[in-house]
Order: structure tokens, then sequence, then C-alpha cells
């Protein structure tokens, strides 16, 4: 086809058109804190976005996410960004203000550039543009804006879905990709491990039974144990993984023995693994059974802006598109359309909102975004100007090749 009279070719302008105005949204997110259960400032913004662009419904439910719809087809059609940060922690470590939004050669930087705002201001330009250009034909485009993911990934569309304030038909996760089509990752979930002593006074401590030492081997066997899990490697996922996150101990003073010591796991599951087999490997460890440590598995239960608490068990599933299905299909040819070239595809390293759309609830779910996941909660965080230019291409090219992909094809 003709480059002139390519379709990708007003996809392309209007994203180039659109990119000041874009860059200036992401700056003003970029500049309001926003870390988890203090979104309602970030949220408010980008309501007040979507309403300047023409959104024919902005709305923001009771757990506190914001929702724009553009398009009144019969296919629904989410894509999905959260608004919540992590914080920013020793600022001695940032060369730029993290809330400055400062952009330099071509590149924004800032607290939630690349986690995931920027993901976000990009997927609301793009459903503009869809709207301007006449894209939306059978589709109703709705932008979530999420709450609380960055606490307890997935929580948000727990919410959305169980309540019925949204059931779409496919899922655009816009977290970091690089500009890749990712299709899952693995699963995750929280772990503590305690053991319990006797204190004694610290200037003889052979009459109490000092916790910490008790937990000195199950560290040890923890680490033994996630060597070993790459045999259990899956060819597309990579193997499952456990490791330390944090370690506390009890006392009644500092001249005492520890009368408990409390480790905290961060388990990554990868396909295959369940929540139930990795307690039960946990409690297996030679370390965990000398010294009759207790494995629980966590719950989360904390209030969000809106004072809603919403609790969940923090098991958050593995989940994997196959590259066949439709809106897999969809995302690669919509980027190939917008960007000129196929797009690479794989998977994100850490969690995502698709552990609730796809893992729990089996919603088909496809991941793209702007800017690298290498960069998300670093004092360097950051995303190219362009990507957020392509991205929004990608994202008002998405309806219509869903709506091709999920056709019914006819014989060979």
């Amino acid at each position: 086809m003709n480059e002139v009279h390519s379709p990708s070719v007003p996809l392309r302008e209007a994203a180039e058109r659109n990119t000041p105005a874009l860059v200036r949204f992401l700056q003003s997110l970029v500049s309001i804190p926003s870390e988890s259960a203090q979104e309602r400032a970030v949220v408010l913004r980008a309501a007040e976005e979507m309403r300047s662009l023409g959104f024919h419904e902005v709305k923001i439910d009771g757990f506190g996410n914001v929702l724009g719809r553009v398009g009144t087809g019969p296919v629904v059609i989410a894509m999905d960004g959260h608004l919540d940060t992590v914080g920013v922690g020793d600022r001695s470590t940032w060369r730029r203000d993290p809330y400055g939004a400062a952009v330099e050669d071509g590149v924004l930087y800032g607290r939630g550039a690349s986690d995931q705002e920027g993901g976000f201001a990009a997927a609301v330009y793009g459903a503009a543009i869809a709207k301007e250009l006449g894209l939306l034909d059978g589709v109703q485009l709705w932008v979530t804006g999420t709450v609380l993911e960055e606490d307890c990934d997935g929580l948000c569309w727990q919410y959305i879905l169980r309540e019925k304030v949204l059931q779409p038909e496919v899922v655009v996760i816009t977290e970091p990709t690089d500009l890749g089509v990712y299709r899952g990752h693995r699963g995750r979930m929280e772990i503590e491990v305690r053991t319990q002593g006797r204190s004694a006074h610290g200037s003889a401590p052979e009459r109490g039974d000092n916790a910490v030492s008790k937990m000195a081997a199950v560290i040890a066997d923890i680490e033994r144990h996630n060597a070993a899990l790459a045999e259990t490697a899956d060819p597309f996922l990579g193997k499952g993984s456990v490791t330390i996150s944090e370690i506390r101990s009890t006392s009644p003073s500092l001249c005492a023995v520890a009368d408990s010591c409390t480790i905290h796991l961060d388990r990554r599951l990868t396909r295959g693994e369940t929540a139930e087999s990795a307690v039960r490997a946990i409690e297996a460890l030679p370390g965990v059974r000398a010294a009759g440590a207790t494995v629980t598995v966590l719950e989360y239960a904390r209030a969000g802006y809106t004072g809603l608490v919403y609790p969940t068990r923090k098991v958050y599933p593995t989940w994997v598109l196959e590259a066949d299905e439709p809106a897999v299909v969809a995302a690669v040819a919509a980027a190939t359309l917008a960007l000129g070239a196929p797009p690479r595809v794989d998977k994100w390293t850490f969690s995502t909102n698709g552990v609730a759309t796809r893992g729990m609830f089996g919603v088909p779910t496809v991941g793209f975004g702007p800017a690298n996941e290498v960069h998300a909660h670093t004092p360097d965080d950051q995303c190219p100007v362009e990507h957020l230019t392509r991205a929004a291409a990608v994202y008002a090219a998405f309806p219509r090749a869903y709506l091709a992909a999920r056709l019914p094809k006819g014989p060979a």
C-alpha cells in the first residue's frame, strides 16, 4: 500500500499533533504525589482531562477508580493504567525533582513517568484520537485510571469486576513494555514465616531460646529452595522465585534474647505452581520443620482514599494469553500498523493488574505501554516523549484491530 494512503498515516499525524498536550497532561500527573491510598488529587486531574477531551462519559467508582468512555458500540474494551505510584525513598539518590516532571533531551522524568502514568496518559489521548478519526464503530472504549495497584495489584479490578462497574470483553494493560506486546507474567504471593523463642537476659543467653538463631537455618534453606526452583522453569515465563524482603524480631529489650523472629517472603509463581504448592514447599524445608516455624499467607485490608476497605488474600495468580488469541493478534496488528514494524512479543518481569483481569476472572488481557520497565521504582523513573506519541497511535488503532481479530475465520 502506498504510504500516503496507508491508514497508519492519519494515526501518526494525529498522535504527533496531540503530543504537546499529551506531554503537558503527563507532566501534571507526575507533579501530583499519588502514593497508594493517596490518589484523590491525581484521579480528579485525570477525570478533568477526559472531560476536556470530549469523552462521552466519565465517572469515579466507589473504590476511587476513574473510568472514561468514548464510543457507544456493544463491544466493550478497557485500557487500564494505575494512577498510584511508589514513594520517592531517599531523595539524595534523585538527580532531578521527583515531582518536577522535567523534559530533557526528549525524555520526561519523575516518579510515575514509567510506572505508570505515562501509559495511562497515552491511553487517554489514544482514545481521544480514536474518537477523532472515527475508529470506534461497534466499540465502547473505556480508559481506566485505577488505584492501589502498587500496594495490592489487581484489587482495583477485583472491585470493578465483582461490583459490575464495568464488564469488558478484553483489557489492555498499559504498564511499560518498551513498545512491545506482552502476553503474561508470573504470579506472586506474600508469605510470612515466624519462629518462636523464649526471652532471657542477654548476659545469659543459654537460659533462653533465641528465635533469630532458629531463623538462620530457615533463611539458608530458602536460599537453596530458590535455586532449586530452576528445575520447574516454564519455557515462556521462566522459573519461580522466592526472596526474603524483610526480617524483624521482638524481645523485651536490646539486652535480651529475641523471643520471636519473622521474615517476609516475596514468592513469584511460574506456570504450573499454585499458592498451595508454594506453601507446602516452605513448610517442608528442614529449617522450618526443626524450628517449628509457622507459615502464613498474608491478607490485605487497607482503606483506599475513599475510605473503602476491600479485603483480599495476597495471592496474585500467574496468567498467560497464547500468541494466537484475538487480544494478542490485535495488539500485534495495531502496533505493526502504528509503529511501521512488528513489535517484540514478550512478558513482564513484574506483576500487573492482569493478575485480576486474566488471572482471577479470565478476561483476555494483553499489554502494551511506553517506557522501559527497568526504570520502574528507580530514581531515574522516565518515559521518552517519542514513546508517548507512538503508544497513543497504537491505542487508537487497537479497537479496529480487535474487531478484525475476533471475527471467525473461514475455511483455509
